[in-house]
């Protein structure tokens, strides 16, 4: 495993999630329900996903194409529900803020 750009670039991203999901558990305590405390779990599962997709990019030069497609794949796949959810989360944010 040779340490160039990408790998640099990999290493910061996943550095990055690890703050993420320590973000994102430290404020489920702060959650009391309704439309944010029901989504809020999802979200922590979604950020663990990633963090853990993260996580095996240097192992990724050892994988054949195929492999590497199915895994950027899935990770585009998990990327765009985390969109849908937080769009969810901060429609349903402003809602109750205006009522």
């Amino acid at each position: 495993m040779k340490m160039d750009l990408i790998m640099i670039i990999g290493l910061a991203a996943v550095f990055v999630m690890l703050i993420n999901l320590y973000q994102v558990v430290s404020l489920k305590s702060k959650m009391s329900g309704g439309v944010v405390g029901k989504s809020w779990n999802l979200m922590i599962l979604l950020v663990v996903l990633f963090a853990a997709g993260y996580s095996i990019l240097p192992f990724l030069a050892t994988l054949p194409v195929e492999t590497l497609r199915a895994i950027v794949s899935l990770i585009l796949f998990f990327g765009a529900i985390y969109v849908l959810i937080t769009i969810r989360l901060i429609y349903g944010i402003i809602k109750e803020l205006s009522a």
